[in-house]
């Protein structure tokens, strides 16, 4: 047990000497903390770009770096020699989500403070990674919800500064545009309208076509928001 706490302490070992029991603990850490990662980004993922491969990837990143590093194990010629077997290797995978490069960072970094025998930076790194990530999805950081739309209608005759349409855009509008009139193919002095508004609340839209409704000779009342980008 007193073993067991001096390796945990922040002491790597001196260069060259790398134990069966120190890299048997190192690899497990790495796999332990690798799982930690993955489950993670499986509990904390949105968007369309899920990968099963890419999650077992986060299990074995740490495992591999660890081992490398109980390779190189601060010898310059090893060192060399491994990095240029992997400039040979081609990656083809392109990650689409930063958020992935991320957590392959973080798999990496694990895998480097594990191998190196750091095991309470690697503990810690990868709570304190963990809990960031766990924060960022509860609270939803950094989301925004757009209240840019457009709005169509047809009315017979003109819109003028006294009209009630300007009067609930005022109203309900922070901004608007009117982008185009055009004279409808029914002909009668109807007119198609098209605007481009920027609500002040999403939540008062269904109050904003009611009230447009109850306007005499305004039909086909139309009104488009702008959703939020998917992560393809």
């Amino acid at each position: 047990m007193e073993r067991f706490w001096q390796v945990m302490e922040e002491t790597p070992l001196p260069a060259g000497v790398y134990t069966i029991e120190g890299l048997l603990l190192s690899l497990l850490l790495a796999f332990i903390l690798g799982q930690v990662l993955a489950w993670v980004y499986y509990l904390t993922h949105s968007g369309l770009s899920y990968s099963k491969s890419f999650v077992q990837s986060l299990i074995i990143i740490p495992v591999v770096v660890a081992m490398v590093m109980s390779i190189i194990s601060n010898n310059i010629v090893t060192a060399v020699g491994l990095m240029g077997l992997f400039a040979i290797i081609r990656f083809r995978n392109m990650l689409k989500d930063t958020r992935d490069i991320v957590f392959i960072f973080s798999a990496l970094g694990v895998g480097l403070a594990s191998g190196s025998h750091r095991y309470a930076t690697a503990i810690l790194g990868c709570i304190v990674i963990s809990a960031i990530f766990v924060y960022l999805h509860l609270t939803d950081f950094g989301s925004h919800e757009p209240h840019n739309g457009f709005l169509r209608f047809t009315l017979k005759g003109h819109i003028r500064a006294d009209h009630p349409v300007i009067s609930i855009l005022n109203r309900f509008c922070a901004h608007y545009t009117l982008l185009s009139r055009q004279d409808t193919a029914f002909g009668g002095g109807a007119a198609e309208y098209a605007y481009q508004v920027l609500v002040r609340s999403t939540t008062r839209n269904e109050q904003l076509l009611a009230e447009l409704e109850q306007i005499d000779g305004l039909d086909n009342i139309n009104l488009t928001m702008q959703e939020k980008l998917l992560e393809v």
